[in-house]
């Protein structure tokens, strides 16, 4: 969440890929990402 607050979505990204490589039942780690993907897309909107 810290890389996130910074701006820095992709180490964000890479960190929760990190964490569902380990436990692949991380419901929260999957919606962070959608939720980061979801905003970034949004603003280059």
């Amino acid at each position: 969440l810290i890389h996130t607050s910074n701006g820095e979505h992709t180490k964000a990204l890479e960190y929760y890929f990190r964490a569902l490589e380990r436990n692949p039942f991380l419901p929260q780690a999957f919606n962070n990402m959608g939720v980061i993907c979801h905003y970034v897309r949004l603003s280059r909107l």
